[in-house]
């Protein structure tokens, strides 16, 4: 028998109870015929009880060693791959413990494992182990990969998920066929998420898998918001208080999922605890290890962990492996006392029965019996454990191939295979030496009998795109409750997190004025864009509404039709005047100022229009600007009419030339002269910052308010207060003319008029600051309308009721009739009454005055209409 660089030593490493020797087994012989190698494999046989149970048998690990004999036995048998090579295995008792897999894993290594065969095998020497199968334990698998690692010896595991195996810097030569617990802790956060479960209980196997893998769900579910009220950490061999400890911890928790990280072992010690102490009710999201696992369903007689759901790999099938497993007669005919143990085991029979036991025939039918050995529900482990011996023939089949200067590392070969299965699934390893990451949603479903049927309800496949890795079936599933700390924030409202407790507690806030969520659980509310406002409900920005004074509503509809009657009275006024020209009381009136007088006030009331109406870039410029021009137009007529009374009155001196200076043609000037001082106000407001078209969003946050920017607020209190100047100067001098003799003195009428202009002009700046949005404007027409009311009310009404309802007073004899002497009384010396002192005492627009009496000593002046009325 030649020994070289091609053999292949599998390591199997079988831990029954007590063994401590390597143990070959001569009953499967119809595996390994003629080998010209030796082949090693590592699997642990030790119970879940190792230490509880004395002498109990594991007869899931004795299936996963059946699964490697018949991967052996098919590469043996096939002519495709290792032609003329055969593969044999040795098995080693490991029973948990690192430090007997360490030694068994050092003493392959080195070369000095003993070597059992039989007396029909050729091959009697040890040949150099290339690789080693297993371990279950991922602690175990860390142990003995950390010491082989040097050597550059691969070790391939079916079952270690431990996330931490994918460190290459320290564990170069690991492989598996079973995915990383890295992705299945990502996928059960992702499952957890899935159905909104934010508030979940933790209990993990105190061990590199559970810590590992528990972290690593930890970091992705925070990630996805979803929060741990627990997390605590259990192995099987806690004392008792400590396993009351977590079960009240569950009992006292006010969340309704847990997550357990745990082996099928830890987890039905923690389910005994928690049936014997009544605590059901919760959903369970388990791992792969215990999640698949029938006689955990079987041990669960109160139905603690009905509607469980998680992770399996896979459903797959190998063919030929089940009639391979099944067929265990061969096995009777071992003398080994290993067998003795699984046959009673296998069929609760025994060889020497005492106590009235059942008495082993070694001729029992495996078809009548129904146990964890003839279940089949852990075919995809089994599948793991045919890719790994299969990885490992193809490493050795690509070296076989090579020429001399080829690497003939095992090692190097292993991390660069990629084959398909003769079922068409295709195997390789990723750098970390892991598989692709491939997982079924399994639901534990009760059925009418009162056991549990695994239901595949769905599936994760990590090498998808994010949002589509996760695919469930949710009408099948059985058991899916609410678990949250607080109940989810409607849109509408924000979370507001609790003081003191995890991201999941929150109180929901509603959002702000302005503000809105659409989405239920926001964190925070969007501000809505500045046109936009919140609705009632705070869940969609909706446009803000436009407020201006409009002609549709009541205010400005009333202070249209006040505009409106206010021109049309106007208008009627002027046409009683020039209808009545030629009577005597308008004669009397200066009517040439009278009629532009009604003009401008006509123009006054109209441009209260420019304010009503959606503002716009001309109208903005237009209502200030009209508004400017025709009021200072209207005072500078009322000013000239208060002049010429008061000059008429104070030119008492016979030879004064003072009247001669404010003629016809100097009032005239004088209106155009006022007027044009506020056209240059205005054309300088305009140049340099006209008013324009304003959307106004301080005072009201629900509405826009659209008005008219000053743009210049000194041009605009420029205008304002030229016309306030003018108006008090005419105010001042009409009322040192209320006293003059006159029939129908204007003096005081004007007077009249110009205290109610002033007073709303006074009383219109604090109510205009002080009025919101269109109520200012509308102070503002007011205030212009008022001021022309009271114009037109008290200078022009008095003399039309005269003129309509007292025609009798309209002669020249009543405006003659009343006279008064005028004081004070000129006394002079020596004075000739000529025809030249009488026209100069005659004035040139409305004579008011003129010489009635003359005295040798006194000259009496006193009102007289004659001359204008001649």
């Amino acid at each position: 028998c030649r020994f070289g660089w091609a053999f292949l030593h599998l390591l199997l490493v079988a831990s029954f109870s007590h063994a401590r020797e390597p143990v070959y087994s001569p009953s499967f012989q119809r595996v390994l015929q003629v080998t010209n190698c030796i082949g090693h494999g590592q699997f642990n046989f030790n119970s879940t009880f190792c230490l509880l149970l004395e002498n109990s048998l594991n007869l899931m690990d004795f299936q996963f060693a059946q699964a490697m004999l018949f991967a052996i036995a098919k590469i043996n048998n096939s002519s495709d791959i290792l032609p003329g090579l055969s593969l044999g295995y040795k098995m080693y008792d490991a029973c948990g413990s690192i430090a007997r897999a360490v030694s068994g894993a050092l003493a392959l290594a080195n070369g000095n494992e003993a070597t059992f065969v039989s007396s029909e095998t050729p091959c009697t020497k040890s040949a150099q182990v290339q690789a080693i199968l297993g371990e279950n334990s991922s602690s175990l698998c860390m142990a003995i990969a950390t010491i082989i690692g040097p050597f550059h010896l691969p070790l391939i595991s079916h079952f270690a998920t431990c996330a931490c195996l994918s460190d290459k810097a320290k564990y170069p030569s690991f492989f598996r066929t079973i995915p990383s617990d890295l992705y299945q802790s990502r996928a059960l956060a992702q499952l957890v998420r899935h159905f909104g479960w934010t508030w979940v209980g933790a209990i993990r196997k105190n061990d590199d898998y559970g810590n590992n893998g528990m972290a690593a769900f930890t970091e992705t579910a925070h990630q996805l918001g979803i929060c741990l009220e627990y997390s605590v950490s259990f192995f099987r061999t806690n004392p008792e208080e400590k396993i009351l400890n977590i079960v009240n911890v569950i009992k006292h928790s006010s969340a309704k999922v847990i997550v357990a990280f745990m082996s099928y072992m830890d987890m039905n010690v923690i389910m005994h605890k928690l049936s014997y102490h009544n605590v059901s009710g919760y959903q369970w999201v388990g791992s792969e290890v215990w999640i698949l696992h029938a006689p955990t369903a079987a041990l669960d007689e109160h139905h603690i962990l009905d509607g469980a759901i998680g992770l399996s790999i896979p459903e797959a099938h190998v063919r030929g492996i089940e009639e391979f497993m099944m067929d265990v007669k061969p096995l009777n005919s071992s003398g080994n006392q290993l067998f003795t143990k699984f046959w009673e085991a296998l069929f609760s029979c025994e060889f020497n029965s005492k106590n009235n036991q059942k008495r082993c025939t070694g001729t029992e039918d495996l078809s009548d019996v129904k146990n964890s050995f003839t279940d089949m529900s852990l075919m995809p482990i089994f599948n793991n454990v045919y890719k790994g011996v299969y990885a490992v023939a193809h490493a050795l089949h690509k070296i076989l191939k090579c020429n001399k200067t080829c690497d003939t590392n095992t090692l190097q070969h292993l991390r660069n295979i990629r084959f398909p299965t003769k079922e068409g699934e295709e195997v390789y390893f990723n750098e970390n030496g892991d598989p692709a990451a491939k997982y079924e949603i399994i639901n534990w479903q009760p059925t009418a009998q009162g056991t549990v049927e695994f239901v595949t309800v769905g599936l994760y496949d990590a090498s998808l795109p994010v949002d589509r890795q996760l695919t469930l079936q949710n009408a099948s599933l059985f058991w899916v409750p609410a678990s949250i700390c607080s109940k989810p924030c409607l849109p509408g409202t924000r979370k507001v997190l609790q003081k003191g407790k995890p991201v999941c507690c929150y109180d929901c806030t509603p959002c702000a004025e302005g503000e809105i969520s659409n989405t239920t659980d926001s964190i925070t509310c969007i501000q809505c864009p500045p046109d936009f406002w919140s609705n009632a409900q705070r869940v969609a920005c909706v446009k803000k509404e436009t407020e201006f004074l409009s002609y549709e509503e009541i205010l400005g509809a009333l202070l249209t039709a006040a505009s409106l009657f206010g021109t049309c009275l106007t208008c009627v006024v002027a046409w009683i005047f020039l209808k009545y020209r030629k009577t005597p009381i308008v004669r009397a009136n200066n009517s040439e100022l009278s009629f532009l007088l009604l003009f401008s006030l006509s123009l006054c009331f109209l441009c209260s229009l420019t304010f009503i109406g959606r503002p716009t870039e001309w109208s903005c410029m237009l209502r200030h600007i009209a508004f400017g021009i025709t009021f200072v137009l209207c005072i500078s007529c009322v000013l000239g009419k208060t002049i010429v009374v008061l000059m008429a009155f104070r030119a008492t001196l016979p030879g004064s030339n003072v009247m001669k200076w404010f003629g016809p043609l100097q009032q005239r000037l004088s209106v155009i002269a006022f007027t044009l001082i506020q056209v240059l106000i205005c054309v300088l407001w305009l140049t340099i910052s006209p008013p324009f078209p304003f959307k106004s969003m301080k005072l009201f946050t629900y509405k826009i308010i659209m008005e008219c920017a000053m743009g210049s607020a000194i041009g605009f209190w420029a205008v304002l207060g030229y016309i306030g100047l003018l108006a008090v100067l005419c105010f001042v001098l009409a009322f040192l003319a209320r006293k003059l003799p006159d029939n129908f003195n204007e003096a005081k009428f004007i007077t009249f008029s110009m205290l109610i202009f002033c007073a709303f002009w006074i009383t219109f700046i604090p109510a205009y600051v002080s009025s919101p949005g269109k109520f200012s404007v509308a102070v503002e027409i007011f205030a212009i309308l008022a001021s022309s009311y009271g114009l037109l009310l008290c200078i022009f009404v008095p003399k039309c009721y005269v003129i309509l309802f007292k025609p009798e007073k309209n002669t020249k004899k009543n405006i003659m009739g009343k006279t008064q002497t005028y004081s004070p009384r000129l006394t002079l010396k020596s004075c000739t009454v000529t025809k030249s002192l009488i026209l100069k005492l005659q004035l040139h627009v409305r004579p008011e005055v003129a010489v009635v009496s003359i005295k040798m000593t006194n000259l009496h002046l006193v009102p007289l209409r004659q001359h204008l009325l001649l």
